[in-house]
């Protein structure tokens, strides 16, 4: 009877190392999954992080380029706006020299030549501000006289500050050489001229 009791107590005690053991080896086995998801995890949301802050990043430094892109062009607009206002202003101050010095009489006399010239050229006007009229008439139909040009007429037009403009055929033709037209067509002549200098230099 004893040894029953005893092999009993050695049955009960292995069964309950038994399933200690399995028990442990399940807590164990779940532990070691639960660990390698929480690794997974981790690792997928490092991954994600990177990938997110290699996104922001990339999308920083694009900003940045096209920021810097932008100022350069910005600057180069500017820089060739600048030059264009120092060359209009260079050239409007030229043009304004010429038209309030002793050649003006001059120019007046040979652009209405070369249009008197022209045989289908009939009735010329010559079309100033009234301070340039009231200096320069006497002037210029003595010359045109002189040069056998009778028949021009002198017209006094205030919406102009210097220069002249032509009238032929009873006003169907006109030609501007006002002070202000002038400029700008020198201007724009001379505007693509420089770009191509600036160009050269880069």
């Amino acid at each position: 009877m004893e040894i029953q009791l005893q092999e009993l107590i050695e049955q009960i005690k292995k069964d309950g190392v038994d399933a200690a053991e399995t028990q442990a080896a399940t807590i164990l086995e779940s532990a070691k999954a639960e660990a390698e998801k929480i690794i997974a995890d981790a690792k997928a949301q490092a991954d994600k992080l990177m990938a997110d802050a290699k996104s922001e990043n990339a999308k920083t430094v694009k900003s940045g380029e096209d920021a810097l892109r932008q100022a350069g062009r910005n600057l180069l607009i500017s820089f060739r706006e600048s030059v264009t206002r120092e060359l209009k202003a260079i050239v409007s101050g030229n043009v304004n020299s010429v038209y309030s010095s002793d050649e003006f009489t001059t120019l007046i006399i040979t652009a209405v030549k070369a249009w008197a010239d022209k045989p289908e050229a009939e009735d010329i006007s010559v079309i100033l501000n009234s301070s340039d009229l009231a200096k320069l008439e006497d002037a210029l139909l003595a010359e045109l006289k002189a040069k056998m040009l009778e028949g021009v007429t002198f017209k006094a037009n205030d919406n102009f500050d210097g220069g002249f403009r032509i009238a032929v055929n009873n006003g169907a033709v006109y030609y501007d050489y006002s002070a202000q037209a002038v400029t700008d067509m020198l201007s724009g002549y001379l505007s693509p001229r420089v770009t191509t200098l600036l160009k050269e230099a880069e």
